[in-house]
């Protein structure tokens, strides 16, 4: 994976979690909802980024 990746995957993720507990300091549901899906995705990129650093790793 690469650095940018990483990092870019990495704020995705505290974006997210900082989206989702303003929503919930606020009780706004839409930004709980945001913030989690948020969190979702960039842990779905990260384990994609895993997975073909294991292929390359292969070799």
């Amino acid at each position: 994976m690469g650095a940018d990746d990483k990092f870019s995957n990495k704020a995705d993720e505290l974006k997210g979690r900082a989206k989702e507990a303003v929503g919930d300091a606020t009780d706004n549901e839409q930004w709980q909802a945001e913030g989690r899906a948020e969190r979702a995705k960039a842990d779905i990129k990260q384990a994609g980024e895993k997975v073909k650093d294991a292929f390359r790793s292969d070799k």
